[in-house]
């Protein structure tokens, strides 16, 4: 790029465009600026009217990556950054010369840095040099960081978050830290989906190292960023810039992260214009996921005594566990603002730092729902919290979050494995609670508008959450074929059987439908079984079949058995209550008789034939001159019901699942978070370079072809 005067040149009538063009020049080339320049006091000062196009900046990418090594530019600038943002934290976030050198610095650090990290070689992040020189003088106030750059930057960046509050004069500064944060911390994306000992994140890293005190309140700051959806502040001096959007040329280095890394204006106003979205409550929600899901893997060194041999080996056995996340455990901690818990001697207990209000919580989530994002934050709430879980399930509005859930579950073919998992997941661990079984089939719908089959009117909760999972659980056999969606469905319904009450018509007929289903099934795999025994070519098999059929058979053996206890757990504790159940067990009773005398199912069959002889009897008793009609058959059962004592029923031990998170679940939650982002946010990420998760080799190829686009979009 050629030499560069030490001290640029403000005044002698260079004008503004000029002299931001000469800094930001400097700052990607060759020469070194000490950190107690008055340079970088300049570089931050001035706005930074640019019209760069892509191309260009892409060159200065290089070479500020090219150069970086040397100047360690990148660690000054943070530094630089940290210092505005405690300046910002002293000057109570109010508008100051701090918050607009603080903005600056964020928009050439989020370009320039991310530019770093798709492009970085290895998975160490060396190139990133964090560390000064040991020749560069330091200032006083650079001490109390432990001269750690990362640790500065993310503490500055987390403090600021938790002790200013958003404004509108603070909400672009809030959300450009939040932003760098996603960037900062998309080291991860370059890591295999194991975290290993090697793995070297050192932002987010840094960010597990703060103090719990701090850790707490950003937690809770950014909860109530994503409960009260601070909308874009369109009032204030800055949507004048982001209403450029449109324009064919670069106006800043910042705006050219904005098209060509889609960085943060693109994403702060939509193309529509729709300013009832909130970027900030997404984005801290998509922080706080990132932050609560990380799991750093720590070595453990087990060294035998030596023997006074020097020559003889020392027997080392490694050993690794995952450190506690502060994150994860900040968010297990949250309490609500507006109970505090007190201790029998009437003590208040120790008042946590993150406390908020779960009422906002509980609207909020009710309403965002139908993001995959805010499934995956109700899950940590409800797994993690067990305060949040309480407070959830004593609402008696509990369809503000299931209708959501539920809709999801009924578009399946429109959604992903994973956000079907983890509404699954979410009805298992709520199953769990009796008082929540027994409460869904209280609430009353006057109508289910999304539901094409048939209309569900004056049909309960609790009835509508069985037809859905039945639903769920015939569309897995017919398309997906997946055995984790299949069990976790079925032990939804088992813990919610015993406290069925009233269930309607069309959700019992449903629930022997089931059975029907998987005895078809069944009896194909055992067909198919019984061939291959017969079969004297081994390469006659259909291509459909499973390569092991008994495996299978056995498989749908557990799924039907389990269905005949879930009908046992309704006949034995909830028989009175429900006549549609036994009207449909009896009007589809051939579908038990070939699995009469089954080993398996004998014992639980003998209960339903107990039922069903005791009604039938009755039916035979009842002397009538007309036809038989539903609703005739129906009232004779509801009569005959009053006098069931349940004898003969044998009694089974109550089934009762639970959920239980796998032994290493960061394996699949920190790429399930970072896949959200990728897809969800608009964040862009080079797919070439992601090894967190799988990328199909179309979508990097889009990729390249989308970057290309961008290119020749900007240099209109």
């Amino acid at each position: 790029m050629g030499g560069v005067p030490s001290t640029p040149r403000l005044g002698g009538g260079a004008r503004p465009e000029e002299t931001a063009e000469y800094l930001i020049t400097a700052f990607f080339a060759e020469k070194s600026f000490p950190l107690v320049s008055d340079y970088w006091q300049k570089l931050l000062e001035l706005p930074l009217d640019l019209r760069w196009p892509s191309d260009r900046v892409l060159e200065a990418c290089r070479l500020f990556a090219m150069n970086n090594c040397s100047t360690r530019h990148l660690a000054k600038i943070l530094v630089h950054l940290a210092w505005c943002l405690q300046e910002c934290v002293s000057d109570s976030g109010l508008a100051s010369p701090a918050s607009s050198k603080a903005l600056n610095a964020l928009y050439i650090v989020s370009v320039f840095l991310k530019n770093l990290i798709e492009n970085a070689k290895t998975d160490n992040f060396e190139v990133l040099y964090l560390l000064l020189d040991e020749t560069e003088p330091i200032p006083n106030n650079f001490s109390k960081a432990g001269e750690n750059v990362e640790n500065l930057v993310m503490y500055s960046t987390l403090n600021f978050i938790a002790k200013v509050d958003v404004s509108p004069e603070t909400y672009l500064l809030h959300h450009e830290l939040l932003n760098f944060m996603v960037i900062a911390m998309s080291t991860q994306l370059l890591s295999g989906p194991s975290p290993g000992l090697n793995d070297a994140h050192p932002f987010i890293d840094a960010a597990m190292d703060q103090e719990s005190s701090l850790v707490d309140s950003v937690v809770c700051k950014l909860l109530l960023n994503y409960t009260i959806h601070p909308r874009v502040p369109l009032n204030s001096s800055f949507y004048t810039i982001l209403s450029e959007r449109n324009q064919p040329v670069l106006r800043r280095v910042g705006f050219a992260a904005a098209n060509l890394m889609l960085l943060p204006f693109n994403y702060l106003v939509s193309s529509t214009g729709d300013a009832s979205r909130s970027p900030l409550a997404e984005i801290s929600l998509n922080v706080l996921l990132i932050l609560s899901h990380y799991h750093k893997c720590i070595s453990v060194d087990y060294a035998k005594d030596k023997s006074d041999n020097d020559s003889s080996e020392s027997l080392t056995k490694e050993d690794t566990y995952f450190s506690e996340n502060p994150f994860c455990k900040a968010v297990g901690n949250v309490r609500d603002i507006e109970y505090n818990r007190i201790t029998i001697e009437g003590d208040a207990q120790s008042d946590p730092l993150a406390r908020l209000p779960f009422a906002s919580l509980f609207d909020t989530l009710g309403m965002c729902l139908t993001n995959e994002t805010s499934v995956l934050l109700l899950y940590s709430l409800v797994h993690g919290n067990s305060s949040f879980l309480e407070y959830v399930l004593v609402r008696t509005d509990l369809d503000t979050l299931l209708m959501p859930m539920l809709e999801t579950l009924y578009n399946a073919p429109r959604r992903t494995s994973n956000h079907i998992y983890m509404v699954l997941i979410i009805f298992l661990i709520l199953s769990q609670d009796s008082s929540f079984n027994a409460s869904i089939h209280k609430l009353m719908l006057t109508n289910v508008p999304w539901y094409q089959e048939r209309l569900l009117h004056h049909t309960s909760l609790g009835s509508l959450m069985i037809i859905i999972l039945i639903r769920t659980v015939k569309y897995n056999l017919s398309k997906l074929r997946d055995v984790y969606l299949h069990t976790n469905c079925l032990a939804t319904l088992a813990n919610m059987a015993p406290h069925v009450h009233r269930l309607s018509a069309y959700a019992s007929q449903q629930l022997v439908s089931l059975f029907d289903m998987l005895s078809r099934k069944y009896n194909k795999l055992a067909e198919v079984k019984n061939d291959k025994k017969n079969m004297q070519d081994d390469n006659l098999k259909e291509e459909s079949l499973s390569e092991d059929p008994s495996a299978e058979l056995h498989l749908y053996t557990d799924f039907l058995r389990l269905v005949l206890e879930i009908l046992n757990a309704i006949l034995t504790y909830a028989l009175p209550r429900n006549p549609e159940v036994v009207y449909a067990i009896m009007h589809r009773q051939e579908v038990f008789l070939p699995f009469k005398n089954h080993p398996r199912f004998n014992e639980l069959l003998e209960n339903i034939y107990t039922v069903l002889d005791f009604f039938n009897s009755r039916m035979d008793a009842h002397k009538t001159d007309d036809e038989w009609s539903v609703e005739k058959v129906l009232q004779v059962i509801i009569n005959n019901c009053r006098s069931w004592r349940g004898e003969g029923m044998k009694m089974f031990m109550q089934l009762r699942f639970t959920y239980e998170q796998e032994s290493h679940p960061e394996e699949f939650f920190m790429p399930y978070v970072w896949q959200l982002i990728l897809s969800r946010s608009g964040y862009p990420f080079n797919p070439s370079s992601i090894n967190l998760f799988p990328v199909p080799v179309q979508d990097i190829n889009d990729g390249f072809e989308e970057e290309a686009a961008k290119e020749d979009s900007l240099q209109v």
